[in-house]
């Protein structure tokens, strides 16, 4: 059950009433974890406005949502990995490259690579090495990227912790943890 009130959309007054508007016309529907962060308009701009800007970032919306799922497996946030499961596949992953990612692995040696330094970064709480760094950039990321990389790393910390601090409700399909935080 939900530690914190989700604000009905229907209900909601002022700036967050109209946040939950643009997040419904994006969706089709308010998610849960929108409902819960309305409670701070200021906090719902926040985070509506980072996946605005990751959107229009230079990294593809499949790494994103390969980074996400990363995150949320070692963060063990049920509602992020269900979320980001499902924009992953929209965004044109397979559900092998879903459940890889999950693991922090890919096939592919450039997403491999930015999940390897995504996952060191919250393993090490961002006491990566220098070598981390020049890992990605031999798979042909720039400083730009990295910077990125970095941003939804961020992005989804914050997620993350809104989704397992005031345990949110699922509202979509659950996929199960491989590898949660002890």
């Amino acid at each position: 059950m939900t530690r914190i009130t989700l604000i009905d959309p229907a209900e909601a007054t002022g700036p967050a009433a109209a946040k939950l508007a643009e997040i419904k016309s994006a969706f089709g529907v308010v998610p849960n974890m929108f409902k819960a962060v309305a409670n701070s308009p200021a906090a719902l701009n926040s985070m509506w406005g980072a996946f605005g800007a990751l959107g229009r970032g230079r990294l593809p919306a499949k790494l994103g949502e390969q980074i996400a799922v990363a995150i949320a497996d070692r963060n063990a946030c049920h509602y992020c990995l269900a979320a980001h499961t499902v924009l992953g596949r929209k965004a044109g992953a397979t559900a092998e490259e879903m459940t890889q990612a999950q693991a922090g692995r890919s096939a592919d040696p450039r997403t491999a690579a930015a999940l390897a330094f995504a996952t060191a970064v919250v393993e090490k709480r961002a006491g990566v090495e220098a070598d981390d760094v020049e890992a990605l950039r031999k798979a042909g990321f720039d400083d730009g990227e990295i910077v990125e990389i970095l941003a939804h790393v961020a992005l989804n910390l914050f997620t993350n912790y809104v989704n397992v601090a005031l345990d949110v409700p699922l509202d979509f399909p659950g996929v199960k943890l491989n590898r949660a935080a002890a």
